[in-house]
Parts: structure tokens; C-alpha cells; sequence
């Protein structure tokens, strides 16, 4: 029998009656009327073409072939009942699943997620590195993510932006606006004619920067730490950027409590003129 055909309401009636050998105890059980539970094993019997039962005077018995079944439908029910545990782990009010890109998180989501750890002791995070864009949530178990661009667009993932965002130019403190240029992805219009170094990263262009290497164009809410810091110091006043920082999910994420309860904390710290 095709498994979208599994008549799995009658088979969890036939094993709560096979268990109690009684159609009353297990319309106890189910919190259904005896009746009902004998229409369903009537019905069994006839999609299946087997008798499940005999019906003795005072009591049930099983039929050779409902003997030799009930084994293995009860272990497929606890393979049921584990399954469901382990998909209400994962989405546990004491697991977060993010994916945020790396310098993001280095810079700082993990010093905040460190923070709101400590106001929910027995929290647990898992992070994801994820820089290209918009992450797929169809291939992800995750319950938020974080990107920087453009309000999200596909369809059912709803967003909250961290706010406006500008572009900073830091270094060194001393470096001055000759200092050798840094790269990095999320500026590639950066307005060097060549630039002396490349990172992979925002944030290990912002480290390359405090180590004295140069001048890197960054957004602001990535420098933030390193400015207050002392780390590294501002070149000019910054220009808004292209694009913002993003919390995202799927709809029913945002209706999960920990995820509206995370993402509040997270917009509320962006310090004001930080992003």
C-alpha cells in the first residue's frame, strides 16, 4: 500500500484496542465513543481484507496476522513519536538556529547573543556562516537569518530591517586618507584605483585596518566596536548606503515567541547612528 493511502487514523485505533483487548478501554484512549472505535476496525478490516479480531462473548482476541503485525505497527508508532520529539527539539524554545554572515557575527552579533544568553540561562545558539545574500530557507532548518542588501523578495520570508546604514571609511589611528586602500566584498565599489590588499571578509578588513595596514570602507554598524573601542578611527563622515541589514524568516518563524523576543533584542541594542 502507497503511503499517502496508509489509513494511519484506523491503525492508531486497531493498536490502542489490540493493546487493551477491548473497544471500550481504547475509546477511553482515544477519547472517542466505542461505537466509533468499532466502525474504524470494521473499516480496516474491509481496506485491508483481513480480520484483525474475534469477537468473543466477553472479550477481544487477536487474529494470527493482527498478532503478528502489532510488533512492528507499535514500533512504527514510537518511530512516529520520536520523530515529532526530535522536530520539536530542533524548534525548542531553548535552541536558536541562525546564519549570519561572519563578519556580522565576529563584529557583532556574538558579543549581543552572548549578552541575551546571559538574561536566558540554558539558551543555546547555533550559527550558520552564510555571506551570499538571502539564505534559502527551503534547504535550512534555521530560525532566523541575518543578511545585508535589499528587503528580502521571496515570497513568504518577511524581514526587519536593523535600520538606515552608512558606509565609513576607518584605519589606524594616525593612518591618514593616503593610506593604502583594503578590499573587501561588501564594498566592491570601493573608490581606490588599486587596491594594496583584499580580504574575504568586512571584518577582517576592519582587523587589517587597526593592524595598520590601511583604510577600508565599511559599514558602520561593523566598525562600531573597533570605533568605540579605539581600535580605529573614522576618515570621514560616511555616505548612506545601498543597502541595510536584515533579520529575516519564513512567516511561521515570526510566529514562534523566541524568535520575536531575539529580534527585538537585536533591533532595540543597534545604537543609534550605528546603522
Amino acid at each position: 500500500m502507497k503511503r499517502t493511502h496508509l489509513p494511519l487514523n484506523a491503525l492508531r485505533v486497531f493498536e490502542a484496542a489490540a493493546r487493551h483487548l477491548s473497544f471500550t478501554r481504547a475509546a477511553d484512549e482515544l477519547a472517542v465513543t466505542p461505537a466509533a472505535v468499532g466502525q474504524q476496525i470494521r473499516a480496516l478490516e474491509e481496506t485491508l481484507g483481513v480480520v484483525l479480531f474475534r469477537r468473543l462473548t466477553r472479550n477481544l482476541e487477536l487474529t494470527p496476522e493482527a498478532e503478528q503485525a502489532l510488533p512492528a505497527l507499535q514500533q512504527g508508532f514510537l518511530a512516529f513519536e520520536e520523530t515529532v520529539r526530535l522536530m520539536q527539539a530542533g524548534q525548542s524554545s531553548r535552541v536558536l538556529s541562525l546564519a549570519a554572515p561572519r563578519a556580522l557575527v565576529a563584529k557583532w552579533l556574538a558579543p549581543r547573543l552572548a549578552d541575551y544568553g546571559r538574561l536566558y540561562p540554558g539558551l543555546r545558539f547555533s550559527i550558520v556562516a552564510h555571506d551570499a545574500g538571502e539564505v534559502d530557507f527551503t534547504q535550512a532548518n534555521l530560525d532566523l537569518a541575518i543578511h545585508y542588501g535589499d528587503e528580502p523578495q521571496a515570497e513568504g520570508i518577511h524581514g526587519r530591517t536593523l535600520g538606515a546604514e552608512r558606509r565609513i571609511t576607518v584605519a589606524a589611528p594616525g593612518a591618514g586618507a593616503d593610506a593604502p586602500c583594503i578590499a573587501h566584498p561588501l564594498d566592491p565599489e570601493t573608490p581606490c584605483v588599486a587596491s594594496a590588499f583584499t580580504f574575504a571578509d568586512a571584518g577582517l578588513a576592519i582587523d587589517a585596518a587597526a593592524a595598520g595596514l590601511g583604510r577600508t570602507r565599511v559599514p558602520a554598524l561593523l566598525a562600531a566596536a573597533d570605533l568605540a573601542a579605539g581600535r580605529v578611527v573614522m576618515l570621514d563622515a560616511g555616505e548612506p548606503a545601498t543597502g541595510t541589514w536584515w533579520l529575516t524568516a519564513p512567516t511561521p518563524q515570526w510566529r514562534q515567541a523566541k524568535v520575536r523576543a531575539l529580534v527585538a533584542f537585536l533591533a532595540d541594542d543597534v545604537q543609534p547612528g550605528a546603522a
